[in-house]
């Protein structure tokens, strides 16, 4: 059994905005060197979308109740909620083109929808129960249907309007990988969801739907695993084979940042969506919450060569060891490469005509800016604590903007509350834009991190109708009003 690590006292509270921030990185992911507006990106090599596979069966996802062994005999296993009575959170692997069919059945005793994190989904698939579809009722079953436009790495979280929280931090999330129509060679194609449990001594998890928590940093967790096993988990590999890894967070507020140790990565995509592949800086990469790296590394030459990806909270908590065997060396490939482009993708964003809305994020906790070691107070109505200009976000509300499909829109979101804050964009990516609208980070994103008091803008061509929303991550704050949704006709 891999070694267990706490990473936060059993009342992740006391940590308050400390914890949050302890090494959560700011917005860009490499130097600025964005292309100005109107600047075409290098173009792909000419390519063509699959048309969509004939559907298959569904697959069928059962969540219900079980155990986990998150610490070593003599502690008891923690009682948790999975699919199918697996630790690891289920890889749903297809291929461009191919229709997902996953028929979930819920035999929890919560309403339960998941939400398929990051694909541009058709509105009815989105999986937000409350918004794009009735719950699923415990005893009752739901199947998701529908062909992914991209290729990428997603995620599979819970997410139904006030009642995220729980399924998701009792263990239920997973992974979607999207394999290009024609996979990238490599030797080992891996995927490593993150997750955190908050445990109290004997291993079993803490209360949900505590206010102060929702109102502070969310449900950090005393304990972290990858792929249900307690970190760090072995990574093993032949001397000079390449390894991809799919690396996502589906914690439900746990944000850091991610560094590695002793092996070279290059990032092929970020949010599921390829960019220019480019080596991190400092060797770093920001991770909050919902957030997806697509890497490539060659491990090294000789036998028995070590590294490590490391989580950089507190004095730095390994995720994974990287190791070589005593195998001959794997023949050399050829350098690392992008993916190329998504051709589905516009090229440009023409800002010039943008519609332009203004978001302002407030609520949460109060915190003494001048004493630093001061706890978080928080009074308020524990089912609105948090506002998207002025409103919790609430099932049946109206649309807080409304837009024509194919109409560019630029949303200039400003954080008004006391702490950092996650945010997703559902059914659309995004280009992170430069203060003065003169170019943009050059990657496609649908989850950003926007520090306190900071204001960010994003530009997106709304192309895909429906009711979307505009969420936190930090699934507390979801469940307490930090949400809003927007139209596209």
């Amino acid at each position: 059994m891999p070694n267990t690590r706490s990473l936060v006292p059993n009342d992740p509270v006391s940590a308050s905005r400390r914890a949050l921030l302890g090494g959560v990185a700011a917005l860009a992911l490499l130097p600025r060197g964005a292309r100005a507006q109107g600047t075409k990106a290098p173009s792909a090599p000419a390519a063509s979308v699959p048309a969509p596979a004939a559907a298959g069966p569904a697959r069928t996802l059962t969540a219900a109740p079980g155990t986990l062994r998150l610490k070593p005999e003599p502690a008891a296993a923690t009682p948790v909620w999975s699919f199918d009575g697996q630790a690891a959170p289920p890889v749903v692997r297809i291929r461009l083109g191919e229709t997902a069919r996953l028929k979930v059945e819920n035999r929890t005793d919560k309403p339960l929808s998941l939400h398929w994190h990051g694909v541009r989904n058709q509105n009815p698939m989105d999986g937000v129960g409350g918004v794009t579809q009735a719950p699923i009722a415990p005893g009752a079953d739901f199947t998701y249907a529908f062909v992914p436009p991209d290729a990428g790495t997603f995620l599979i979280r819970p997410l139904v309007v006030g009642g995220s929280s729980e399924p998701s931090g009792r263990g239920l999330a997973g992974a979607l990988v999207v394999e290009e129509a024609t996979p990238l060679a490599v030797d080992q194609d891996l995927t490593l969801l993150m997750q955190d449990w908050r445990l109290d001594d004997a291993t079993t998890l803490l209360p949900f739907g505590q206010p102060l928590v929702a109102a502070s940093s969310g449900r950090l967790g005393s304990l972290v695993t990858l792929n249900g096993v307690p970190v760090p988990a072995p990574i093993t590999a032949r001397p000079g084979s390449r390894l991809r890894l799919r690396l996502g967070n589906v914690c439900n507020a746990r944000g850091t940042r991610i560094r590695f140790d002793g092996v070279k990565v290059y990032v092929l995509a970020v949010d599921g969506q390829p960019t220019d592949t480019f080596e991190p800086l400092r060797a770093t990469l920001p991770f909050p919450p919902g957030t997806r790296y697509d890497l490539m590394l060659d491990m090294p030459t000789e036998a028995g060569a070590k590294g490590a990806i490391t989580a950089l909270i507190g004095n730095g908590i390994a995720l994974a060891t990287l190791s070589t065997t005593a195998e001959a060396a794997a023949p050399p490939r050829p350098p690392i490469a992008k993916i190329g482009d998504n051709p589905l993708l516009p090229a440009e964003v023409k800002l010039q005509n943008a519609v332009r809305r203004d978001i302002t994020l407030t609520g949460g906790a109060r915190l003494d800016k001048d004493k630093p070691a001061a706890e978080p107070v928080y009074t308020g109505d524990p089912s609105r604590v948090w506002s998207v200009n002025g409103a919790p976000g609430t099932a049946g509300m109206a649309p807080l903007f409304s837009v024509k499909r194919g109409q560019v829109v630029v949303l200039a979101i400003r954080n008004e509350t006391a702490f950092p804050q996650s945010l997703h964009l559902h059914g659309h990516v995004f280009r992170l834009l430069h203060p003065l609208d003169d170019g943009w980070e050059p990657y496609w994103l649908d989850t950003f991190q926007l520090l306190e008091g900071r204001t960010a803008r994003i530009a997106f061509k709304a192309d895909n109708p429906g009711r979307w929303l505009i969420s936190a991550t930090v699934l507390e704050r979801f469940d307490t009003g930090l949400w809003t949704l927007f139209e596209v006709s």
